[in-house]
Order: structure tokens, then C-alpha cells, then sequence
């Protein structure tokens, strides 16, 4: 078996994390996109284990449901009573068939730090110092709750682990920490769990003791030192989650910047494992980029934008945005204070400005909406230019219904488009104007009643309001120049 392809490995996911004080399950919380149990699994796959399983426990409904959506070829097993992590390890064997061949790699569900390149180290350490088993180690300024790794003064093997409330003050001096994370030789691992005794001050199967009960059979109990401490690092309360939140938010983003893509303020920059850029991009400050949003070269995105699952073609620029599901493309323009709902479709060098909301709508290559606008269910041909202050009336109560404009149009101010309708290409159509009824191209259309000034009804309707005394006033000066 090769060091790099495991068996099996087993995440541990039952837990309940009360700390976290919430109705979600811990393990389900999300950083960065993506679920911590799914940040761990992404890590562990990079493996490419022959198996992995997941085991689960509390909430193991909506775990298990979660799981599939995200990895539709991870097995589950369920510990359904909380016993300790060595009871969870066995269940996830159990899945098994009790007993591997080869390496089983153990991880919590709650260590969304953890990186694929660490456990390939971890498994490689394993293999090459032929050990029974290796934990993942780090040496941490704090170690306050964690479990002490324990070495020989001589030959520096690991003795034992202690958990943090079974451990001397002696042993809670000792900064060398376990992470939770095991490479077992399989079949050791499963003979040794039928062995792991309940007598703790919680009464738990502890994984850990299977360390012991190995080393005291003979065999080799080694470790393996995590490169930086954060890494192990588990989530059980909010101000945990935040602070992985910018640990990983910056390390995507320090990527991002060794790629070629400028972050004006990483401070205030955040974005998903799942965005990607291309070159010469620029991020400005207070930018959010989320989902499977991808950003082209020599583009500007902010400041003060949130792009969710949108793709930004190369040289556009997003301004003071919010965008779900659009395409922005290559030079458009868009914002500032634009909203880009989902099916929005911009072509080559349009433009979409302030003011205004899109869905559904497909706008050709130069085609400008600049102002105040709403373009909901259209398809709006080249180089048009929508008037300030236009409605794409697409909705009549019960259905949705879609409007088309041509190309080379020049719609009014203040326009209302009742769907359905078509436009022709060339049209004009009047400032103020209903357009209910289709326009053939090239004419132009005017839809608005005709002006009536009904003179002095101030006077009559209004007396002694400032506006009568401002009409008087303005009477008598007009008078006088008479």
C-alpha cells in the first residue's frame, strides 16, 4: 500500500460541539465556503484513499445529508452514543468490516486548517519509519485542553498521550500537543480498540490509549511534526471558527497574490477555496468574492463587492456591486451600486450603472442601462441605450413574462416596458412613454397622454398656501415686465 493512498480514512464527526452554542451541528458550520467536515474531507481525498468514511452522531440526519451533497462517494457509520473517540473509531472500522489492510488514516471532523499536504507527510513518516502507529504532532504557545505528548528522555518515542484533565501539572507544562490525527497500521488498530479500557474521569473509550497498549506489545509508536501549529487547530466555539476563518481567508489569499492577482487591503478581502483568478486582477478593499465566482485578467472587482457564483470576463470592471449567478463580460462596466440577480448575461462592453437591477436579462455587446433602472426577464440587443429611470415590467401578478428590444435602440427616460412585448432593432421610443404593444424597427414610439394645464387652480384649490402666494407673487412680477 502506498504511503500517499491509505486504506481508509475515518473522520470523526459525531460530536455535538455544544460550545458552539447553535442549532446547526458543529461540524456543519461553514468558513470560506465550505462546511468544516467539508474542508477535511477535501484535504483527506487528496490522499486518495481507498475508502473514506465519516463517522456521525449527533444531528446525523442533516450530517448525512450534507455529506452527500458534497462527496457522493463518502461511506458513513453512526456512534450512537458518544463513548470517546476510540468507540468512534471502531464504528467507522465497523463500516469496514472491522479490520484493513494498510494505513488508516484517523482525522476530526472539526480541523478545517488541516492541509492534504500534511497528511501526505503524516502517512509518509508512517511508511518510512515503519510504525504502528504515528500521531500528528505540533508544538503550540498555548496547550491548554489538549492532549500531551509524552516522549522518552532518551530515544524521544512516544510514550503516551495524556489527556489535559488527566494529565500532572508536570505533563500539563509540556507544549508538544496531540492533534487528534493518526496514521494506524490497520489490523493493530483494530486488535488494540478490543482492548482500550473505560476507567477516565469521563468514562470514554479514549483513542489515544491504543498508543499505549501498541507500544507495550512491542511495537513502534513514532510522530510526526506539523509544520505550522495552526494547522490542528479545532473549531468549538465561534471565536475559534472566526479566527480559522482568517487564517484560511488569508492563506487563499496570499495564493491568489503569488499568482499575479493584486489584494489592494487583505484586511477587509474575503473570499471562498472555490473562487479562481486569472492575472492582473484587482481587488479593492471590502470585497466579498464567494462561490464558484472566477474573476478574468486584468480585471477590477470593488470596492465593496459581493460576487456570488459569478464569472467576470477579462478587463471589466465591478464597482460597489452585488452580483448572484450573473456573467459580467470581457469590459463591461458595472456599478456603482448595481444589483446583478441570477441568469443576468452582460455582453462584450456593456455597461450596467447606477442604480440598477438585472435578472434574467441578457444585454448585447455595448448596450448601456446607465441609470436607475430594472431589466428583469429581457434580451436587449447590441448597442442600445435604455433611458434613465426604465422598468422592465415583467410580472402581472400571477406569471412572469419576457420583453425583447433590438438592436441600436434608443429608449426614453422613464419608459415602462409591459411584458410580453417586442421592440424592433433601430426603434426610438418617447421619454415617459407605456410601451404595451409591439414597435416595429425603426419607428418611434410615444405612449403618454397629452398635456393639460389647467390655469389658476392653485388659487382656486390652494388659497393661502405658499405656492398660491408663490404663483401670485410670480403674477405680479410677470405683470409689472407687461
Amino acid at each position: 500500500m502506498s504511503a500517499i493512498c491509505p486504506a481508509a480514512v475515518i473522520v470523526l464527526a459525531a460530536g455535538e460541539g455544544t460550545r458552539m452554542k447553535s442549532a446547526t451541528p458543529k461540524v456543519l458550520h461553514e468558513i470560506c465556503g465550505r462546511s468544516l467536515v467539508g474542508h477535511v474531507l477535501a484535504a483527506a481525498r487528496e490522499l486518495k484513499p481507498e475508502n473514506l468514511v465519516v463517522v456521525v452522531g449527533h444531528a446525523r440526519e442533516q450530517v448525512t445529508a450534507h455529506l452527500a451533497e458534497i462527496d457522493a462517494e463518502v461511506r458513513t457509520a453512526v456512534q450512537e452514543q458518544q463513548n470517546g473517540t476510540g468507540h468512534a473509531v471502531r464504528m467507522g472500522l465497523e463500516e469496514l468490516g472491522g479490520s484493513v489492510d494498510g494505513t488508516v488514516i484517523v482525522v476530526c471532523g472539526d480541523t478545517p486548517l488541516l492541509t492534504g499536504e500534511t497528511l501526505r507527510n503524516l502517512a509518509a513518516v508512517h511508511h518510512s519509519d515503519g510504525n504502528a502507529v504515528t500521531v500528528l504532532t505540533a508544538e503550540v504557545p498555548d496547550a491548554t485542553g489538549y492532549g500531551r505528548i509524552v516522549r522518552d528522555g532518551v530515544s524521544g518515542a512516544v510514550t503516551a498521550i495524556v489527556e489535559h484533565k488527566d494529565a500532572t501539572e508536570e505533563q500539563r507544562a509540556i507544549r508538544e500537543i496531540n492533534s487528534g490525527v493518526f496514521a494506524f497500521d490497520g489490523r493493530l488498530l483494530a486488535d488494540a480498540l478490543g482492548k482500550v479500557r473505560t476507567d477516565n474521569s469521563q468514562g470514554e473509550e479514549y483513542l489515544t490509549d491504543v498508543l499505549g497498549i501498541l507500544r507495550e506489545a512491542g511495537h513502534r509508536v513514532g510522530a510526526c511534526v506539523a509544520a505550522d501549529h495552526r494547522e490542528i487547530a479545532g473549531i468549538n466555539n465561534r471565536v475559534q471558527l472566526a479566527e480559522a476563518r482568517r487564517i484560511l481567508n488569508d492563506r487563499l489569499l496570499t495564493a491568489a497574490m503569488l499568482s499575479g492577482v493584486t489584494v489592494v487591503d487583505p484586511a477587509t478581502t474575503w473570499v471562498d477555496v472555490s473562487v479562481t483568478f486569472e492575472r492582473d486582477v484587482v481587488v479593492h478593499p471590502g470585497t466579498q468574492l464567494c462561490g464558484s465566482t472566477h474573476v478574468g485578467e486584468g480585471s477590477e472587482v470593488g470596492p465593496h463587492s459581493r460576487l456570488t457564483d459569478t464569472r467576470v470576463g477579462a478587463g471589466a470592471r465591478v464597482e460597489n456591486t452585488v452580483a448572484v449567478g450573473a456573467v459580467v463580460g470581457p469590459g463591461v462596466s458595472v456599478g456603482p451600486y448595481a444589483y446583478l440577480r441570477p441568469g443576468t448575461d452582460l455582453g462584450p462592453k456593456s455597461k450596467v450603472g447606477t442604480f440598477v437591477e438585472t435578472k434574467n436579462a441578457s444585454l448585447g455587446e455595448g448596450t448601456k442601462v446607465p441609470h436607475l433602472s430594472y431589466v428583469g426577464d429581457a434580451t436587449i440587443g447590441e448597442y442600445t441605450n435604455i433611458g434613465a429611470a426604465t422598468v422592465f415590467v415583467n410580472y402581472d401578478g400571477q406569471n412572469k413574462h419576457h420583453t425583447t428590444v433590438g438592436s441600436h435602440c434608443r429608449t426614453g427616460a422613464d419608459n415602462m416596458f409591459v411584458a410580453p412585448v417586442t421592440v424592433g432593432d433601430g426603434v426610438y421610443t418617447a421619454a415617459g412613454s407605456v410601451i404595451t404593444k409591439d414597435v416595429p424597427s425603426g419607428a418611434l414610439a410615444v405612449a403618454r397622454g397629452q398635456q393639460r394645464n389647467i390655469e389658476g387652480w392653485v388659487a382656486r384649490k390652494r388659497p393661502g398656501s405658499a405656492a398660491a402666494k408663490a404663483a401670485e407673487a410670480a403674477a405680479r412680477e410677470s405683470g409689472g415686465e407687461g
